[in-house]
């Protein structure tokens, strides 16, 4: 296993801290990191109208790189 560069860690771990809801997801290549992606999940309720014909909230789903 190759020596992981702190600059990758300090990246993960801040992506981390400011994740409420969602994954993080590390891509190794020959034993190096290479990429890493964070989506980030929001929910929003339905007013209570829409909420007769729907059973969950709606959801938006971003991604930051």
């Amino acid at each position: 296993m190759a020596k992981v560069d702190e600059q990758k860690i300090n990246y993960i771990i801040t992506a981390l801290e400011k994740l409420q809801y969602g994954s993080l997801n590390i891509t190794i290549h020959n034993g190096e990191i290479t990429q890493i992606d964070c989506n980030e999940k929001h929910r929003f309720t339905l007013p209570d109208k829409q909420l007769s014909r729907h059973k969950e909230g709606a959801s938006l789903i971003t991604s930051h790189r």
